[in-house]
């Protein structure tokens, strides 16, 4: 706008200065072909004038171009008082769109992005925030669960030692079971904790991504029997990486938690690994109830919990996913997530060599 205002202001000038001195030789042309007795007030008039041609010629200039830059400078100063109430309409938590006058369009367009983006983001971020809190009350209120059931049958241990074996061995298990419960629970709060108030930091070295698949796997197979599943590897003897082996060992961790957890029984889960170019492509797949696409493009959201059932056994904090992101983001790789046909496959990229941080 700068630009053009001020090419109009040179162009202007130019044409002010050129009808002045055009308008003068007119008015010398008709003078000269007059003939004048040399008594007329307008022949004295005319004399007068041109004795003082410099000082009117300065007038002219001087008048000319103050009425030029008040008419042309006007303007801007009102669109700069437009801007200023604008950009003060940014902040304020509502979505009237901004409007300014037709020569700052471009600049209508970007404030109302900006403003756009700024409801946005606010609004996602008290999303997450009341997915948060309401996560954490569901947690608070699971706990309550595993905490009675144990205290109740300890109390029973305790009050009855007389108790058959058989349900004492049963008593023992159940309470177990409550204390494993308890223990997911408390992790999960420790999880919560641990995204908000730290930054996930890297401690690059070299490994041998095979072998780390393959003792994950082995780690595995308690939960994989409970469920009757199969997991098949299909990756090179031997797969070497520069990256941080315990944050990248939580992102499979948590890929193939999932895999486990919303696999149908009885079915295979299948872990496949190999070298594209300057990058290791490693997928998960499973086969599991489709996921629908809105839910797709939410997964690696913040406390999104694909099973929304707050007593879902399966059902984490909501951070696991987010968190993988968050780690193969900052290994300079990308991970993804597909579903069709009941079947969930996931794949992360990681580079070779990650770039130097």
């Amino acid at each position: 706008m700068s630009k053009r205002l001020f090419i109009r202001i040179i162009l202007v000038s130019c044409a002010y200065i050129v009808a002045g001195a055009a308008a003068y030789v007119c008015a010398l042309i008709v003078f000269n072909s007059i003939t004048w007795q040399g008594d007329e007030p307008l022949y004295y008039l005319a004399v007068w004038c041109s004795l003082r041609m410099e000082l009117f010629v300065l007038l002219y200039l001087v008048v000319g171009f103050l009425l030029i830059f008040y008419y042309y400078w006007r303007k801007p100063f009102n669109y700069f008082q437009e801007v200023a109430d604008a950009t003060a309409s940014l902040y304020e938590r509502d979505d009237k769109l901004i409007t300014l006058s037709e020569p700052l369009s471009e600049l209508e367009n970007r404030l109302n992005q900006i403003k756009l983006n700024a409801r946005n983001s606010e609004r996602a971020a008290r999303e997450a925030e009341q997915r948060k809190n309401d996560l954490v009350t569901y947690l608070a209120h699971d706990l309550k669960t595993p905490i009675t059931s144990l205290i109740g049958y300890l109390t029973l241990l305790h009050d009855e030692p007389d108790l058959p074996p058989e349900i004492r061995s049963r008593y023992v298990g159940i309470s177990l079971d409550k204390a494993e419960r308890l223990d997911e629970l408390i992790n999960e709060f420790f999880e919560i904790t641990r995204f908000n108030l730290s930054h996930i930091s890297l401690e690059m070295q070299q490994i041998d991504l095979s072998l780390m698949l393959k003792q994950l796997v082995y780690e595995f197979r308690p939960m994989l029997q409970e469920k009757n599943l199969d997991c098949s590897l299909d990756i090179p003897p031997a797969l070497p990486l520069r990256c941080d082996s315990d944050k990248l060992q939580r992102v499979f961790d948590n890929l193939l938690r999932n895999a486990v957890s919303y696999s149908f029984p009885d079915t295979c889960i299948h872990i496949r690994a190999s070298v594209r170019g300057a990058q290791v492509c490693l997928e998960v797949e499973n086969e599991g109830n489709t996921i629908s696409s809105e839910k797709l493009s939410r997964l690696f959201e913040q406390f999104f919990r694909l099973d929304s059932s707050r007593s879902s056994s399966s059902g984490g904090a909501g951070l696991g996913l987010a968190i993988a992101k968050e780690i193969t983001e900052l290994h300079g790789g990308t991970i993804s997530a597909e579903s069709r046909d009941n079947r969930i496959r996931f794949t992360v990229r990681l580079p070779l060599e990650p770039a130097p941080m």
